[in-house]
């Protein structure tokens, strides 16, 4: 009986070619199989390393009818590397699919690590990386978005996001509204020519962005929750009700929730504070 070959989880640059480990370069000649999320971008790659390995696609519209049929030439010993545009196959990527389909039928899958646009980033931001959470990429209706924000808005680890460059803008307006000011980092093209990193908080970055146009793939670093170890008395809530009531167009009940979030306190308690604080104007 013929043994089963493997799949090689295989990453790829983000951006820098030079990222290529040498280990990966080694895999990807030696496998009977490349594939790959998109086969134009990889012919890129394997041509720089002068990689003459088959290629086919394997993205995440062919997924899984394709993923079968790759695990059927597995079976029958081939071994199969997979690898996506850029970065670890499987993070906000294509792959989790033919991963799991190699382990249901008792294949071997090996990873092969390299680049990553979370690590990076996250090495990069200046915030802390003991605890993080991924969150892949935000939802693109607003709606739907905010509803994500203020799920996490109690999550103490650093929050790491992917957002498209059109509505960075939109999701740090409702990362003020719904997490608060806190620390962040916009990490821009991250290995490429035109490397960004840009660390403040929230509202500095806002006013950054203000009239321009950002381009190139983002990786959003923001700092994660606190709980509070002391009392809150009462003039610290109604000073940060006053703050918001000057400085932003919110509601009441916004205002409400939000002091209530950043603060760890309940919203009963900030209401009352809020009315007291709106009669008096």
């Amino acid at each position: 009986m013929t043994a089963p070959g493997s799949l090689y989880v295989v990453a790829t640059p983000i951006g820098n070619l030079e990222d290529m480990t040498l280990r990966a370069i080694r895999v990807l000649k030696e496998v009977h199989l490349i594939a790959a999320e998109d086969t134009r971008q990889t012919r890129k790659l394997l041509s720089a390393y002068h990689i003459h390995t088959p290629l086919t696609s394997l993205h995440e519209h062919n997924e899984q009818r394709k993923g079968e049929s790759l695990v059927g030439r597995m079976e029958a010993g081939d071994s199969v590397a997979y690898v996506s545009d850029a970065g670890t196959p499987g993070i906000s990527d294509p792959g989790y699919r033919l991963i799991r389909a190699a382990i249901a039928r008792q294949i071997q899958v090996i990873p092969i690590p390299g680049a990553s646009a979370v690590i990076a980033a996250l090495s990069g931001s200046g915030l802390p990386m003991d605890r993080f959470f991924f969150c892949g990429f935000l939802p693109a209706k607003a709606t739907r978005r905010r509803q994500m924000l203020a799920s996490l808005a109690e999550v103490e680890a650093t929050l790491v996001f992917y957002e498209s460059p059109v509505r960075l803008a939109g999701a740090l307006e409702d990362m003020a509204t719904c997490l608060g000011d806190r620390p962040v980092a916009i990490c821009r093209e991250l290995t490429k020519a035109f490397e960004e990193i840009a660390r403040g908080t929230v509202t500095d970055m806002i006013r950054r962005l203000s009239g321009q146009t950002v381009k190139g793939e983002v990786t959003l670093i923001v700092g994660g929750g606190r709980k509070r170890m002391e009392p809150v008395a009462d003039e610290e809530i109604l000073e940060r009700i006053g703050t918001l009531h000057r400085e932003r167009k919110l509601s009441r009940r916004d205002r409400i929730e939000r002091v209530a979030r950043e603060m760890g306190i309940s919203r009963k308690r900030v209401y009352g504070l809020a009315v007291r604080a709106d009669d008096g104007d």
